[in-house]
């Protein structure tokens, strides 16, 4: 006879409950295309993954009884920071199921790559975007020359500093600067563009006839090699009555035809 409660054993107690075996989790090759993080990934940008996402990208593959986003959410789930799980070491990282060895050691290395990237952004060089940064660069080094000394200050393409390179000392008037020489250097460095630069010992920035023709010789030479020559900056001293220490030939208007 079917009765109500629950049933009982020959003692009279009460049968344990059957236990049903948990559904495996929907894996990710049966999810819909559009909505798998490889190709949410490529179609929208990383910006737009969800955490666990981008660390289900970097394990690859779950468990049987769990995708790979569900193994990501358990992960992250033990740490209050992604900071936190940067720090942790595999072998901390392997007590989570369905990570072991293979892909604690991606993680690892993707953290690694974060922190050195950080690390970069610290040491960052600086930018040089205006005559006053470039000739706060130089100033020093020029201060005290007794003759001229000719710089191309070479920069990449966000126009932050890569070197800056010699070239001649003596006059424009009376020192070959020549294209090859300030190009060969830019092209050895990878640059994207180059300020010229040099120094007038008399503290007078203004530019002589050589200093124009020399820097529109360089410019058209720019053009031919791709490499933008942003300025040539002219560097004096800082005297009574005058504003600045040095004299930009583009803001004079030397770089427009």
């Amino acid at each position: 006879m079917k009765t109500d409660g629950p049933a009982e054993s020959s003692a009279g107690e009460a049968a344990p409950p059957v236990l049903r075996e948990a559904r495996p989790a929907l894996r990710i090759k049966d999810m819909e295309l559009s909505e798998r993080p490889r190709e949410r990934l490529a179609r929208l940008g990383a910006r737009s993954l969800s955490a666990p996402e981008l660390v289900a990208i970097l394990l690859r593959t779950g468990t049987r009884r769990r995708n790979v986003i569900r193994v990501a959410e358990e992960l992250l789930a033990n740490y209050d920071y992604l900071s936190d799980l940067a720090q942790a070491t595999r072998e901390e990282i392997q007590q989570i199921p369905g990570i072991g060895r293979d892909k604690a050691v991606t993680l690892s290395a993707a953290f690694e790559l974060a922190r050195r990237m950080a690390e970069e952004k610290r040491g960052e060089k600086p930018l040089l975007d205006t005559p006053d940064k470039i000739t706060d660069l130089l100033r020093e080094e020029t201060r005290h020359l007794t003759a001229e000394q000719f710089f191309v200050v070479l920069l990449n393409s966000r126009r932050r500093l890569i070197r800056v390179e010699k070239l001649s000392q003596g006059t424009l008037d009376t020192l070959l600067v020549h294209p090859r020489d300030v190009f060969r250097a830019a092209i050895l460095a990878r640059a994207a563009a180059v300020v010229l630069a040099h120094n007038h010992p008399s503290g007078d920035p203004a530019p002589s006839e050589a200093d124009i023709r020399v820097t529109r010789d360089l410019i058209r030479a720019g053009q031919i090699m791709k490499i933008e020559v942003l300025d040539h900056v002219i560097l004096g001293h800082r005297l009574e009555g005058r504003e600045r220490d040095f004299l930009s030939l583009r803001e004079l208007g030397y770089f427009h035809s």
